[in-house]
């Protein structure tokens, strides 16, 4: 059974608002109380929180569908109608959110990060809040809309502050439980360890964290062995630690051959992260926090020899050293079975990574961006498809959702509305008559209607009295 997962596809709905109310105020002696329908409750939102206790994704690997609560609809009196229940999705650090063809939409880093993944659809308007001077008694109220729904992405990348990297059987995963109090799984075949390990280590009083991430094998940086999959682990580790295997049994393998490997799909990695924005910019904690990390390439490196309990492998490691020194690498010959050099190893790590620490930015929640549309952006559309008019537009098509289409008064207070809008004015000019279909919408929510002009739009239409050239070909 899996006991990690960093990565999960999130079907979410958030919650539908509730209808406004048509209700006329009623009291002995008092026939004409007015309208005190209230509005409908909102629909619930479905929201992303970084929590510093949730370490995987495994609760919406068996339970990936999310529905928030909806909004109850408004009574009379004046009574509002309540909200619906948000949903609160705990997530650990450095998840990365996806929509289902791949953009990221939030890199949430930093405990307290909140993110909306959908929001709940408003509560439509009671008749109280829909009386004016010249309509002091609505009949109808408004619907409420249907919250978003969606599919999403979550990627878990993990924060650590040391990345043991290296082929598969290199002993990353005996490293780690010999200097942590991690349980990984242990096994003398490649690819042994399938998903990240984290540990926590001590050099005296200093203490930080360690990734197992699981073996890269050349292509690894081109998807080959799950690659893309193991390498997003190590964009957020401070310290890159190569483990090379100074007891391999594989004939066209040794430490400087597999150091060279490994550093070219980290290089290749890297070039297609620096050719994503996405992964790097954006303002937010995360980007950050991994820009003072820098790129892979400028982040410090260590090289650990290990397994020199193995008489060959010392010999082997002894050889290789002073060509790993040569290019400027600090290298410990360790033994995770006999635990040789494990204590130099962590006190260097610690003092590593708290120069790290001391440069890279708090983690903070992320600050809500707000994007408004611009100013001269068209409120609607129009054009003409397949033999009738399309009118598109967040505008009319949310009017469209908040009409109850079974009562008179509120099919007229939507044409009052479009007509404001221009759409009917815009109907004249591309030529409609009376009768042309008019679709408002896509998809299987739109609404289709023979359109019927009013007399107070277009009146520079009309020809001599008796005649209306908007009624005729």
């Amino acid at each position: 059974m899996a006991t990690f997962v960093d990565r999960v596809m999130l079907h979410v709905a958030a919650g539908k608002g509730g209808h406004g109310c048509a209700s006329v105020h009623r009291e002995k002696f008092k026939p004409l109380g007015g309208p005190d329908g209230a509005n409908g409750g909102r629909g619930g939102d479905v929201i992303l929180v970084v929590d510093p206790n949730v370490t995987s994704l495994i609760e919406y690997h068996y339970s990936p569908h999310r529905t928030a609560g909806n909004g109850k609809p408004g009574a009379g009196d004046l009574k509002q109608g309540a909200n619906g229940a948000d949903v609160v999705l705990p997530v650990p650090s450095g998840t990365v959110v996806k929509s289902a063809d791949g953009e990221v939409l939030a890199d949430l880093v930093g405990a307290g990060t909140r993110f909306v993944l959908a929001k709940g659809g408003p509560g439509g308007l009671g008749n109280a809040a829909l009386a004016t001077t010249k309509r002091k008694a609505p009949g109808f109220a408004l619907l409420g809309e249907p919250g978003e729904a969606g599919e999403f992405v979550l990627e878990l990348k993990s924060v650590a502050d040391v990345a043991l990297i290296g082929y598969p059987s290199a002993g990353k995963s005996s490293l780690i439980a010999a200097m942590s109090a991690a349980k990984p799984k242990i096994a003398d075949y490649p690819f042994t360890t399938l998903v990240p390990n984290l540990g926590v280590v001590t050099a005296d009083n200093h203490v930080f964290t360690m990734a197992d991430v699981p073996g890269l094998i050349p292509g690894a940086s081109q998807g080959k062995g799950l690659g893309h999959e193991f390498l997003r682990h190590i964009e957020r580790c401070a310290v890159l630690v190569h483990v090379l295997d100074c007891a391999t049994l594989e004939p066209d393998r040794d430490p400087l051959s597999d150091l060279d490997v490994i550093e070219a799909e980290l290089a290749a990695y890297e070039e297609a992260l620096s050719g994503d924005e996405q992964n790097v910019g954006g303002g937010t904690g995360a980007g950050a926090q991994f820009a003072a990390l820098g790129m892979l390439s400028d982040r410090p490196r260590l090289v650990v020899l290990n397994k020199i309990d193995v008489p060959e492998a010392r010999d082997l490691a002894e050889l290789v050293r002073p060509d790993l020194e040569a290019r400027g690498l600090r290298v410990f010959e360790v033994s995770a079975v006999s635990r040789e050099g494990l204590r130099e190893l962590a006190f260097a790590l610690a003092e590593i990574v708290e120069q790290a620490r001391a440069q890279r930015p708090a983690e903070e929640p992320g600050r809500l961006v707000i994007r408004p549309k611009a100013v001269d952006e068209a409120p609607f559309t129009l054009s003409f498809e397949d033999g009738h008019y399309v009118v598109r537009g967040s505008k009319p098509e949310r009017w469209v959702r908040q009409t109850d289409f079974s009562i008179d008064e509120a099919v007229g207070y939507l044409a009052d509305r479009l007509n404001r809008l221009g759409v009917e004015q815009a109907l004249l000019e591309m030529g409609a008559h009376e009768g042309d279909e008019v679709v408002i919408g896509d998809g299987p929510d739109a609404v289709i209607f023979d359109w019927q002009p009013t007399l107070a739009s277009g009146a520079e239409h009309l020809g001599p009295r008796g005649s209306d050239d908007r009624l005729y070909s």
